[in-house]
């Protein structure tokens, strides 16, 4: 299999559409609506066109489609990932969609995004079985056969790091940068174990969200929305149990499980004390507040994100 041709692919659909795609969104003055209980200075950003995932998850569709036919590897893995891609995709755009008609920050309701992410959690399972062990590798410790107890894994791990990606994606360019870093990751992984269909998704997330980059960055001109932070965490989780080294994206994807934490943190104590922990959560935020640029943090959480991938990754295949 040529591995630059899902790259490729990808990268060029959404470089060469992503312009149309931003001047519809803006002639039609649909725009990101920015949370009131968020950082002041973010209010300038209300208006940007947001539902950029829409595109990359295209390109990453037509992407994989052909490179898999290329490579005969039009299997159930491919299609599976695809499928989670979409499914966590669509939940984000509806998300997103009621978010522009109705002016305000708030969409789906938490049970309705919930049982949607279940549902594809149960499909993933379903398809998952029929191919690979229901068991949970253990690092230096070997496989833990859960039976159909996996398949609550698989729930809590998709449902999870989908909800932890979309909590990262707070400032232009963060989840963007942390996502390439992660699924660059797991494509070296998928090569070693020589699971080419993975390879190829993981690929073609990685060049369409190149191409995104440079949309997205500070100042970021689209934003991905719900519908791209969603379909990336359901995904990278989805990877992660394909590759069978599931536990190893709480190491790799530290940076989206750090942010989880702490809102985490933050709720639980205020609940319980009146008091914060930090100046304002997710903890990207605590940093704006202490006076970071946005452009400091994004280096500074790429920089460890990329230290996190690749001693993950070696830790995998050496």
């Amino acid at each position: 299999m040529n591995i630059v041709l899902p790259i490729i692919i990808s990268f060029l659909i959404t470089l060469i559409f992503m312009p149309s795609l931003i001047g519809y969104f803006r002639r039609k003055h649909e725009g990101q609506m920015i949370r009131e209980e968020g950082p002041k200075w973010h209010e300038k950003k209300s208006g940007t066109p947001t539902m950029g995932g829409l595109l990359f998850i295209i390109a990453i569709i037509i992407a994989s489609l052909i490179s898999g036919g290329v490579a005969h590897m039009m299997n159930p893995t491919l299609l599976i990932l695809l499928f989670i891609l979409v499914l966590y995709g669509l939940l984000g755009m509806w998300d997103d969609s009621i978010k522009l008609f109705r002016r305000q920050n708030e969409g789906l309701k938490a049970w309705q995004k919930l049982a949607g992410q279940i549902v594809g959690g149960l499909i993933f399972t379903f398809v998952y079985a029929h191919h690979f062990p229901l068991a949970l590798k253990i690092p230096f410790m070997g496989d833990l056969h859960l039976g159909w107890f996996y398949a609550i894994f698989i729930i809590f791990y998709l449902t999870g790091f989908s909800n932890a990606v979309n909590l990262t994606d707070g400032l232009d360019g963060l989840v963007s940068g942390l996502s390439i870093i992660a699924f660059l990751a797991y494509a070296v992984v998928a090569l070693v174990q020589h699971q080419m269909d993975v390879a190829i998704f993981c690929l073609a997330v990685v060049g369409s969200l190149c191409a995104f980059m440079v949309f997205n960055h500070k100042p970021a001109k689209i934003f991905m929305g719900d519908m791209g932070s969603l379909a990336l965490g359901g995904s990278l989780a989805a990877v992660s149990i394909l590759v069978h080294h599931e536990l190893s994206l709480i190491w790799i994807g530290f940076m989206f499980v750090l942010e989880t934490l702490s809102v985490m943190i933050q709720v639980t104590s205020f609940k319980l004390t009146g008091k914060r922990v930090f100046l304002m959560s997710p903890i990207h935020h605590h940093f704006e507040m202490l006076g970071w640029s946005e452009w400091k943090i994004d280096i500074v959480f790429w920089s460890v994100g990329t230290i996190l991938a690749i001693t993950g990754v070696l830790s995998i295949i050496l």
